[in-house]
């Protein structure tokens, strides 16, 4: 069997956890998108994994004040907070690797915690480990407190800025796909709006109205996804956003070339 190329798969934070409730997960959404991969994998293309921390992480990041650094009067708590983020995500990745252990696909974790350091997407960090070839053991990677070498010591290594220098650097990726929970793609309004419509086809310069849970999100939320997407974009011809919630079109898009979603211009 021929190898068909690379796919780079986000699976959303608001996909695989509920986001209101601290480590509360959805077994269920992840099993969903792990059929569907094992399809794909079997199909001869190779997969990489990111995903986000949901409920697993942004809550107790948020109430820490860990994306802004140290704050020496809670320094010691930031500290205890740190490990216990590091902790909880290993375990929601675990999760990840169990359902994909249930359809026989293996996986490889890579902690940013381990071998990243600084934020955004110039993080410093080598990424050759991603570059597993078919039948290989798939490598799967999220969104991590790291290290920074500045007078913060510490910050939050978003999965989007990951998926940016994976899709761009790691040759042969032929899609990027960012897997939302409960929204079919980039919305002109925020999804709760009663006018709220999806925009088949976006790139940055097109106005929409984005909401960011500011209350829980740590990392920028819709608008971080975006900016990488677009730039992403740049290099690769097929991003997409895509409801996780029917993975099925992830099949109907690699075989078709569309499917319900918002495909990203650069």
């Amino acid at each position: 069997m021929s190898v068909k190329g690379r796919i780079v798969l986000k699976l959303g934070g608001g996909l695989i956890t509920n986001k209101n409730h601290a480590k509360t997960l959805d077994k269920t959404a992840i099993d969903r998108v792990c059929n569907i991969l094992k399809v794909l994998f079997d199909d001869g293309y190779r997969i990489i994994i990111v995903h986000g921390a949901g409920s697993y992480g942004h809550i107790l990041s948020k109430e820490m004040k860990i994306s802004d650094g140290i704050i020496p009067e809670i320094y010691e708590k930031q500290i205890i907070a740190i490990n216990q983020i590091r902790d909880d995500m290993k375990e929601l990745n675990d999760e990840v690797r169990d359902s994909l252990q249930k359809v026989d696909l293996e996986s490889n974790r890579y902690s940013p915690s381990d071998w990243a350091t600084n934020t955004g997407k110039d993080f410093i960090g080598n990424i050759e480990m991603f570059k597993k070839e078919k039948g290989e053991k798939i490598p799967i990677s999220y969104g991590d407190v790291v290290q920074k070498n500045d007078e913060k010591e510490f910050g939050i290594l978003s999965g989007d800025d990951l998926m940016y220098r994976i899709s761009r650097e790691i040759p042969n990726v032929i899609y990027t796909i960012f897997l939302l929970g409960d929204v079919d793609g980039v919305m002109d309004n925020p999804p709760r709006h009663h006018n709220a419509t999806l925009v088949p086809v976006w790139s940055k310069y097109d106005s929409i109205i984005t909401l960011h849970n500011s209350k829980i999100d740590v990392t920028g939320g819709m608008d971080l996804k975006l900016m990488r997407a677009s730039e992403i974009a740049k290099k690769i011809e097929n991003v997409w956003f895509i409801n996780g919630n029917n993975p099925e079109r992830i099949l109907e898009l690699i075989r078709t070339g569309t499917t319900i979603g918002t495909k990203i211009n650069p």
